[in-house]
């Protein structure tokens, strides 16, 4: 036995999940994904998404509208004849005749322990507020913002300096997993739904390029939260005068540590910036233009002395 199947996702995170439920023997009957982009050196080349490139590969028709406003691209929705949809970071707010669309409706995988971070960057908020657990969770889509009910969590520890990177790649198989695990149970007529509590809801607006500069006038921790939830994308940055002239460089990587002086100072010759309370070792960064590295060797081209200020 199988599912007809309609995927909807876009980035790598859901290319998994697609896998997955191909490997399961699911018939695939349509990859919704967005349209391809602008990309390239000089942005002149249309990209497609990752998962329209993997529905290629995997020989299942590929759906790239705009959006679901002309009832001619609902009707060719429900005309593929699904018995579910399967919804992971699509990127787009589906319509109620798209959610009712299929016969068993549509069912999202979710990267955050619903109600909490509802939304958009939910892996990238959860680090951020310094949250020790997040997960997984497939929900039954309603017309509201991940509002809709729980059929299965599955839940990750998110250690003291694991990157927004580092979990999305947990997530992302964990997630496959748990969809997998879940169609197995609404084939079956056994995938109970739950209501999402009313209390404990929070949003996970998406992030803002305003909102990615390093503010050493804060707290160590939340510092640390900070760039290890912007790592590796879109990245947390500071300035510093290199070769007479300031430049901007990311941090992708920290860890917390001992010492104290004005927020902004370097504390060592091993990068350990002072905070407005504690400090942080930034353990990997990256120039604009340049490669990612480790302190130590960006250091050996880029030398910044204890005493430093970082504005």
């Amino acid at each position: 036995m199988s599912l007809r199947i309609i995927f909807m996702g876009t980035p790598e995170f859901s290319v998994p999940t697609l896998r997955q439920l191909v490997d399961a023997g699911h018939t695939i009957l349509a990859v919704y994904t967005q349209p391809p982009r602008p990309g390239g050196r000089r942005g002149l080349d249309l990209q497609k998404s990752p998962v329209h490139q993997a529905a290629e590969l995997l020989g299942i028709p590929v759906f790239t509208p705009v959006n679901f406003k002309d009832p001619e691209e609902r009707e060719r929705f429900r005309a593929h004849d699904a018995d579910v949809a399967v919804v992971v970071a699509y990127g787009l707010l589906l319509p109620e005749a798209i959610l009712t669309g299929t016969r068993y409706g549509c069912y999202n995988g979710h990267a955050s322990l619903l109600p909490r971070w509802r939304g958009a960057a939910p892996i990238q908020r959860a680090i951020m507020a310094g949250d020790e657990k997040t997960g997984m969770m497939v929900m039954k889509m309603d017309k509201g913002l991940d509002t809709g009910p729980v059929a299965l969590t599955s839940e990750v520890e998110i250690g003291a300096n694991m990157t927004a990177g580092e979990v999305h790649d947990k997530l992302m198989h964990l997630g496959a997993k748990a969809m997998a695990e879940a169609m197995v149970k609404l084939e079956m007529g056994d995938l109970p739904l739950t209501p999402q509590p009313s209390n404990g809801v929070l949003y996970a607006a998406k992030i803002d390029k305003g909102e990615t500069r390093i503010d050493f006038s804060k707290d160590s921790a939340e510092v640390h939260n900070h760039i290890r939830s912007l790592a590796p994308f879109p990245g947390a940055w500071f300035e510093v005068a290199i070769g007479g002239k300031p430049e901007r460089v990311k941090v992708l990587a920290s860890e917390l540590a001992q010492g104290s002086g004005r927020a902004g100072e370097l504390l060592t010759d091993d990068l350990v910036v002072a905070c407005e309370t504690g400090a942080v070792r930034l353990t990997k960064l990256q120039k604009a233009g340049g490669k990612p590295l480790l302190a130590a060797d960006f250091l050996r081209g880029t030398p910044l002395a204890s005493g430093t200020r970082l504005p």
